[in-house]
C-alpha cells in the first residue's frame, strides 16, 4: 500500500466514481480541499485526478452542447466562485449570507427578493434547474482543477511531474477542453513545449483531432507561434500535414452532409496554411507526400460522398421547383373569376386582391425558375475539392432559399385566389385560408431551414476559429475598445 493510501485509507482514489457526473454532490472538490495530497494520488490504474478530469469534457463549458435559449439562460445565471462549493447542486436557492441580526434591513430585503426570483425561475423557465446545475458543475470543476494544479508541484520527482502533466494535457487536447488547457498553461507555461509519443506538440494534436478551440490558442502565443508551427513529428509531418489527414469521424459527424464536411476540412487546411511558413507548404514527409497531395489522397472518398449528397439533394429539389414553375405559369392564364367576354380583361382586374394575386404569382414563378436553374447548375457542374469551400454551398443555399420563397408565395397566390372566389359567399373564409396555407410553409421551414442556416453560417459566418481582430488603427496608434489613440 502506498503511503498516501495508508494515511487516508479508502479515500485515496475518491475521484473515480461510477456516476456520470462525478461532481454532482461536490465530493471531489471537498475532498481535495480537505486532503490536498489526493490531488497527486494515483488509483489502481495509475491515473491521477488530473487525468480523470481531462477525460470529462462535459464538466466544462466547451464540452457542453447547448441550444440558443439554453446558452442565453446559462449566461444569465450568475454564480459566485467563492460560494459555489457551498451550494448543493440540487438546490438553486441563493445561499444565506449570515444570521438575520447581522445583516441590515436592505440586505435582508434583497436576499428575500433574490430567493423569490430564483424560485420563480425554477418554476416558470423550462429546464432552468438543469442549466443551473450544469453551470454549477462547470464552476466546481474549474475550482477543482485549480486546486489540483496548486498541488501538483508538490511532486518531488520532476520526471513524474512532467509525465503527469503531459498525460493529462494531451488527453484534454483530444477532448477539446480549452478551459483545462488554458488553466494548465497558466500554472505551467512550459507545457507548450511538451510532445507526445509521436513527437507532436499540443497544436499538432489539436489540428489532427480538429479541436478548433485549442488550435485558436496559437494566436495568443506571440513570438512562440512561429517555433510551434515550424515543428514536425517522427514521420516528418508538419502542422499542415496534420490538417491534411481526414478528421476523426466523431468530429465529422457534427457537420450535416458530406458536402459541408468537406467544406469544414478545407477550412481547416486553409487556416493552418495561413499559419505555417510558405516553405512548409511544399515540405514532404517520410512517405514523400506534400500536404496538398496528402489532403487529396485522404479526402477522395469524402469528395465523392459530397458530390453524391449534393446531387441527390438537388435532384429532389428540382422536382419540387419544376412543379411550382408549371403551376405558377399556368395560373397566370387561369385567373380567378375568368375574363370578361367583351374586353378580354380579368373580371377582378380593378380589385386590390387581384393585384396581390398577380404579384405573388410572378414572384413565385421568378423565384422557382431561379431555384430550378441553380439546382440544374449543381447537377451539371464539375466537383473539384476547392468547389466545396464556397461554390457548391453558395449554389445550394441560393437554390434552397429561392425554393422556400417560391413555396411561400405560391401558397399566398392560392390563398388569395380562394379568397377572391369565395369572399362574397363566405365572409369569414380569410382566416382558415391563411391558417391552412401556412401549414406547408411552416413544415418546410422546420425541415429545411436549419440546413439553410447551417450552410449560411458555415460559408459566410465568423468562422470556427477564434482569431484576433485586425488592428484597423493607423501606424503609430494604439487601439482601445472603441477608439484609436496616438
Amino acid at each position: 500500500m502506498r503511503p498516501l493510501e495508508a494515511t487516508y485509507g479508502d479515500l485515496a482514489p475518491p475521484y473515480r466514481r461510477s456516476s456520470s457526473n462525478p461532481y454532482e454532490d461536490d465530493i471531489a472538490l471537498d475532498l481535495v480541499q480537505h486532503y490536498p495530497l489526493l490531488a497527486i494520488a494515483e488509483d489502481t490504474d495509475k491515473d491521477t485526478a488530473l487525468h480523470i478530469l481531462a477525460q470529462k469534457p462535459s464538466a466544462f463549458p466547451s464540452g457542453s452542447q447547448l441550444t440558443f435559449w439554453q446558452r442565453w439562460t446559462y449566461k444569465c445565471i450568475h454564480l459566485d466562485p467563492q460560494k459555489a462549493s457551498l451550494i448543493a447542486s440540487g438546490d438553486i436557492e441563493m445561499p444565506h449570507e449570515g444570521p438575520p441580526h447581522r445583516r441590515s434591513f436592505t440586505k435582508r430585503v434583497l436576499h428575500r427578493i433574490s430567493e423569490a426570483f430564483w424560485k420563480g425561475l425554477k418554476l416558470c423557465v423550462p429546464g432552468f434547474t438543469s442549466i443551473y446545475e450544469l453551470k454549477l458543475t462547470h464552476l466546481q470543476a474549474r475550482e477543482l482543477l485549480t486546486c489540483i494544479c496548486r498541488e501538483v508541484p508538490n511532486l518531488e520527482d520532476e520526471i513524474k511531474l512532467e509525465a503527469v502533466l503531459r498525460k493529462a494535457l494531451f488527453e484534454a487536447v483530444k477532448q477539446g477542453i480549452v478551459e483545462f488547457v488554458t488553466e494548465i498553461m497558466k500554472h505551467y507555461p512550459e507545457v507548450v513545449w511538451f510532445y507526445d509519443d509521436k513527437d507532436r506538440n499540443i497544436f499538432f494534436v489539436a489540428t489532427a483531432e480538429r479541436q478548433e478551440k485549442i488550435f485558436s490558442l496559437i494566436y495568443k502565443m506571440g513570438a512562440k507561434k512561429n517555433s510551434l508551427a515550424t515543428h514536425w513529428d517522427k514521420d516528418f509531418n508538419n502542422m499542415l500535414h496534420q490538417a491534411a489527414f481526414l478528421a476523426p469521424s466523431s468530429r465529422l459527424d457534427r457537420v450535416s452532409g458530406a458536402a459541408l464536411q468537406m467544406q469544414r476540412e478545407l477550412q481547416w487546411f486553409k487556416e493552418v496554411e495561413s499559419v505555417v511558413q510558405p516553405k512548409y507548404k511544399e515540405m514532404i514527409n517520410s512517405h514523400l507526400k506534400t500536404p496538398r497531395a496528402l489532403f487529396s489522397d485522404y479526402h477522395k472518398k469524402l469528395v465523392e460522398q459530397g458530390e453524391q449528397w449534393t446531387k441527390e439533394t438537388a435532384e429532389s429539389c428540382t422536382v419540387v421547383t419544376a412543379l411550382i414553375v408549371t403551376i405558377m405559369f399556368s395560373a397566370v392564364f387561369t385567373v380567378p373569376g375568368g375574363y370578361d367576354n367583351n374586353s378580354g380583361n380579368p373580371i377582378y382586374l380593378n380589385q386590390n386582391s387581384f393585384l396581390v394575386f398577380i404579384v405573388a404569382d410572378a414572384l413565385s414563378l421568378f423565384s422557382s425558375t431561379t431555384s430550378l436553374l441553380m439546382f440544374l447548375g449543381i447537377l451539371t457542374s464539375r466537383y473539384r475539392e476547392e468547389d466545396f469551400l464556397q461554390t457548391v454551398p453558395t449554389k445550394l443555399m441560393v437554390g434552397l432559399s429561392m425554393m422556400f420563397f417560391s413555396l411561400a408565395t405560391m401558397m399566398i397566390t392560392f390563398g388569395v385566389a380562394l379568397f377572391i372566389v369565395l369572399r362574397d359567399r363566405i365572409a369569414w373564409v380569410s382566416f382558415p385560408i391563411i391558417l391552412l396555407a401556412s401549414l406547408p410553409v411552416t413544415l418546410f421551414a422546420l425541415l429545411q431551414f436549419p440546413l439553410l442556416v447551417e450552410i449560411f453560417i458555415s460559408t459566410y459566418g465568423p468562422g470556427i476559429f477564434d482569431k484576433p481582430k485586425k488592428n484597423l488603427c493607423p501606424s503609430g496608434s494604439t487601439r482601445s475598445s472603441t477608439r484609436c489613440f496616438r
